[in-house]
């Protein structure tokens, strides 16, 4: 960051936004403080874990705020950082406008999709599901109504046909962390666009349930693919089979899909580790 950038926190939460901070820190753009999600109970043990912004931040000694909600304390603390500016990716938490009026220059927030198209929770998930070949990151100044403020910057990106979330997301955060970075500068300078988006063409997504990635083998093969590539990083995909007699829960770890017959190869029955299809 050099002398002449103003004060700004960065808002986040997994991996998406510690890759995302990680980049903005080494293009020389350092939050002087970060804010996160509290630590969350995870593994068999579930132990307190903090999520992996936090780790990261506090292992590069970034000061790290992880409020349980976003109360009227909470907002009178982020407001003493005297802080100019907000970067919002992938925080967890909806934003009041009381927190929004703290940040003199605005808040701008980095979104999977080409806007207004798939706003929402779950926009990478929605366009794999979708079967889309095309999406794309958005830049956004950060309103109170979800994903509805002005465009600076998006960049449209091509989806290979067989990208699960596991590849795709990953790749959307190095186009959006690059684009982030590049729309700083025009931010920062003045000389940034801000767009209105089409409000006849928005489009919404939902927040992702286990059993949203529930199968049936014998449904339509392509709907199996699109469903098993928009859930492969989580919450994963499955299906019930009857063995002995006895429904069971068969976790799908990897498939393949030639255009006509959604397989199977990878799988974990309940209980089980890990097999090939073919073996069950």
């Amino acid at each position: 960051m050099t002398l002449s950038t103003p004060k700004f926190i960065f808002f986040g939460t997994p991996y998406v936004a510690k890759d995302t901070l990680a980049h903005l820190v080494k293009a020389g753009y350092v939050p002087s403080l970060v804010v996160t999600s509290p630590d969350a109970p995870k593994g068999r043990g579930q132990h307190l874990t903090p999520c992996e912004t936090k780790t990261w931040a506090l292992l590069h000694s970034l000061p790290v705020l992880s409020p349980e909600k976003i109360t009227r304390e909470v907002i009178e603390t982020i407001a003493t950082e005297g802080a100019e500016f907000a970067l919002v990716v992938a925080y967890g938490k909806i934003l009041p406008q009381s927190l929004i009026d703290v940040f003199p220059l605005g808040l701008l927030n980095v979104h999977y999709s080409l806007l207004p198209k798939y706003r929402g929770a779950s926009p990478v998930e929605t366009a794999l599901r979708s079967g889309d070949t095309m999406t794309g990151v958005s830049i956004q100044k950060l309103v109170k109504e979800m994903d509805a403020g002005d465009v600076l910057e998006e960049e449209e990106v091509s989806v290979h046909p067989n990208e699960t979330t596991r590849e795709l997301r990953p790749r959307l955060v190095q186009i959006g962390s690059e684009l982030l970075v590049t729309t700083l500068e025009r931010f920062l300078d003045g000389t940034a666009l801000y767009t209105p988006q089409d409000p006849s063409a928005v489009t919404h997504t939902h927040k992702i349930a286990k059993e949203d990635g529930e199968l049936s083998l014998a449904g339509d093969a392509l709907t199996n693919w699109n469903t098993y590539r928009a859930y492969a990083e989580s919450p994963g995909t499955y299906f019930f089979m009857d063995r002995n007699g006895k429904s069971v829960r068969i976790k799908i770890v990897t498939a393949s899909f030639d255009g006509k017959i959604f397989s199977p190869l990878r799988v974990v029955p309940e209980g089980k580790n890990e097999m090939d299809f073919s073996s069950l």
